[in-house]
C-alpha cells in the first residue's frame, strides 16, 4: 500500500484533477502541487481544458437528435435499401457513441495525452535492464569501485551533474555503471544487486520536458517508475514486483530530489 508520503505519480494528478482522488491523498498531493510550480501549472491547464470542454459540449448532449438519425428513419432507410437489421444496429450504435459520450471520451483522452517522452524512454529503460540484468561477467562497463570515476564520466557525456544513488540501505550492492546511446542522446546506466540475486537499474537521460510526476509501467518479467527532475529523465527498472520496486524508487528519487543536480 502506498503511503501518505509515497511519491504522487501522474495517476493521482488526474484523479485530483477530476475530484476522484482518495481523501487520504488529497493533503499530500495538495502540498506536493505547492511545492512545484510547473506540475501545479500543468494540472490548473488540465482543469482549464476540462473546463473549456464541458463548456463547449454540455449544451450539445442536450441538443435534439437529428431526423436523419432518429431510430425511425434509419429503419424505413434501412428497409428501403434492403440491408439487414444487424448493419442498422451497428450504424445507430456507433452514431448514438459518437453523439453522447464520443466527444467527452475523446476529450478526455486529449486531457491525459499530455506530452510526455513517458513510453520512449521507459521502453529504452526496459530494454536495457531485460538486456544487461543476465549479464554474469560483463554486466557493466565501469565498477561499482570506481564510483566517483564514473559519475563524473557519465555526468560529462550527458551534459548533466548526476547522482548515483547509494542503495546500501536497502541491501542493495552497485556493480557499476556503462554508457548507452538513447533517443535523445548518451544515457547513463547505473545497476545494482542484491543478496539473492535480484537485480535494478536506474536509467538517465536527457528530455524536453522540465519536470513529470512520478509515473509506473508494469509487465510479466519487469516493471519501472519513470519520472523527469529538471529536463533529466530516470527510469528505475526492476522485477515486476511493485511493491518492492517502488521502495527502491522512493529511495532514489528522494536522494536525487534533495542533491540538487542541475544541468550543465
Amino acid at each position: 500500500m502506498v503511503d501518505r508520503n509515497s511519491p504522487v505519480t501522474e495517476e493521482e494528478l488526474h484523479a485530483y484533477v477530476d475530484g476522484e482522488l482518495p481523501a487520504d491523498r488529497v493533503e499530500a498531493v495538495t502540498a506536493w502541487l505547492a511545492a512545484n510550480a510547473d506540475q501545479a501549472a500543468l494540472v490548473g491547464a488540465w482543469r482549464s481544458q476540462a473546463d473549456s470542454i464541458r463548456a463547449r459540449y454540455a449544451a450539445t448532449a442536450h441538443e435534439p437528435l437529428p431526423e436523419r438519425l432518429k431510430i425511425e428513419q434509419m429503419l424505413k432507410r434501412d428497409r428501403a435499401n434492403g440491408r439487414s437489421w444487424v448493419a442498422f444496429a451497428s450504424a445507430a450504435a456507433i452514431a448514438a457513441f459518437m453523439i453522447g459520450g464520443g466527444a467527452g471520451w475523446f476529450a478526455r483522452g486529449a486531457i491525459a495525452a499530455a506530452p510526455t517522452d513517458f513510453e520512449t524512454f521507459t521502453a529504452e529503460a526496459l530494454d536495457a535492464y531485460q538486456l544487461y540484468v543476465v549479464e554474469v561477467r560483463h554486466p557493466v562497463e565501469v565498477p561499482g569501485s570506481e564510483r566517483v570515476h564514473m559519475t563524473q564520466w557519465l555526468s560529462k557525456r550527458l551534459g548533466a551533474d548526476l547522482r548515483v544513488p547509494d542503495l546500501q540501505a536497502m541491501n542493495l550492492k552497485l556493480v557499476g555503471g556503462r554508457l548507452l546511446p538513447g533517443s535523445t542522446g548518451a544515457a547513463a546506466f547505473y545497476m545494482y544487486e542484491g543478496p539473492s540475486g535480484e537485480r535494478f537499474t536506474i536509467y538517465c537521460a536527457k528530455a524536453e520536458t522540465p519536470q513529470t510526476a512520478l509515473r509506473f509501467k508494469g509487465g510479466d518479467n519487469s516493471s519501472a517508475f519513470y519520472w523527469v527532475d529538471d529536463k533529466v529523465a530516470y527510469v528505475v527498472s526492476g522485477p515486476s514486483n511493485r511493491d518492492q520496486l517502488e521502495n527502491v524508487t522512493k529511495s532514489v528519487y528522494e536522494q536525487i530530489d534533495k542533491s540538487g543536480a542541475k544541468k550543465s
